[in-house]
């Protein structure tokens, strides 16, 4: 049930995020999802994308401090609400969410919330035993 991100370290400086983008989209590669979080000096961009293993390649040969993290992806019902019953799931499980990103799927009345927590399995876990889909890995790359 993990989904590889991509994590990309840029310094916080005008175009590299351009760059980024661009040679992603020369070389085909298709963004689901992305996240980015910024200090004075860099920033790190974190992705979901159709092809993790390809991407991290491409990057490396460009230049570019990647790294892979392991996440879920976790459907939300769309809806006020939605997401504090997820939490609350996750909180009385006591697994501390380290950061979070969402984004909403094509073809359906869903969100979907990309989560890094520090007790992965158990988080799985927990969540599949109260009816909470969470997505392959190929599900997500492929949406």
């Amino acid at each position: 049930m993990k989904v590889k991100q991509i994590s990309v370290f840029l310094e916080n400086k005008s175009g590299r995020l351009a760059q980024v983008a661009m040679l992603l989209g020369e070389k085909g590669i298709n963004i689901r999802a992305l996240s980015i979080a910024d200090t004075a000096d860099f920033g790190i961009l974190r992705l979901i994308v159709n092809d993790p293993d390809h991407t991290y390649q491409v990057l490396k040969e460009a230049g570019f401090t990647v790294a892979f993290t392991d996440v879920i992806a976790v459907e939300v019902t769309d809806e006020p609400g939605g997401l504090a019953q997820i939490l609350q799931l996750l909180d009385r499980a006591g697994v501390n969410i380290e950061y979070l990103y969402a984004f909403v799927q094509k073809a359906s009345n869903d969100a979907l919330v990309v989560f890094r927590v520090e007790k992965l399995e158990e988080a799985v876990m927990v969540l599949q035993e109260n009816g909470v889909r969470v997505m392959t890995d190929s599900d997500v790359y492929q949406l």
